[in-house]
């Protein structure tokens, strides 16, 4: 089974939090998923804007497909052991749409509003 690499945000604590978490599950496993944290790659090869990549999380498949959100932690979580009955859950039609609706409107909008405004504090204690 070729690599998915798993396109995240290294610079918001929480999700830099959770994919180390994942990360370490992969490597204790031999998982085949691979973790970019945007800030470090060439969003080119992602084909995505830094805003784009921002916004929520991304996964690219072996065929170089993208996909992103809750398919992309579905991905994550069918390739670990102890997570592959959360992939299965989440699939479930009426599951899919409840967890589709708290990332796209709630999780994901909240965490990227915390990075532009950590972004910003950031920029404003390191003018001269």
């Amino acid at each position: 089974m070729r690599d998915i690499h798993i396109l995240y945000n290294g610079a918001c604590p929480v999700c830099r939090a959770e994919i180390h978490h994942y990360r370490d599950r992969a490597e204790a496993t031999g998982a085949p998923l691979r973790f970019d944290d945007l800030n470090e790659t060439d969003l080119g090869d992602w084909q995505l804007s830094e805003d784009q990549a921002t916004r929520r999380m991304h996964a690219k498949l072996p065929d170089g497909r993208i996909i992103s959100g809750v398919e992309a932690f579905a991905l994550i979580w069918e390739r670990l052991p102890r997570y592959r009955w959360l992939s299965r859950l989440v699939r479930l039609p009426v599951v899919h749409a409840l967890a589709g609706f708290a990332y796209n409107r709630i999780a994901a909008p909240l965490l990227y509003r915390r990075h532009k405004r950590r972004m910003a504090l950031e920029a404003v204690e390191t003018r001269p």
